[in-house]
């Protein structure tokens, strides 16, 4: 089975599936453990807190976001 032959298949799977999927790809990638991944999740969310409060960023509705990721995979 090739790259490209697993990652047709892939995409095809739930919403859900990939996302369990794409966690355990890059948890294989990287040696960190769970607790260390979410502790960083944790202090990139309250970056993009702040930087939505103080206006230095400009928040992008979920559809938009989901149509242009949508267009990319075709």
């Amino acid at each position: 089975m090739t790259a490209d032959t697993i990652e047709k298949a892939a995409l095809h799977l739930p919403e859900e599936q990939r996302a369990q999927l794409a966690h355990k790809l890059l948890l294989s990638l990287d040696p960190q453990s769970e607790s260390d991944i979410a502790e960083e999740w944790r202090g990139e969310a309250q970056r993009r807190a702040t930087d939505l409060d103080n206006g230095a960023a400009t928040p992008i509705p979920a559809e938009v976001v989901r149509a242009a990721a949508q267009a990319l995979l075709k």
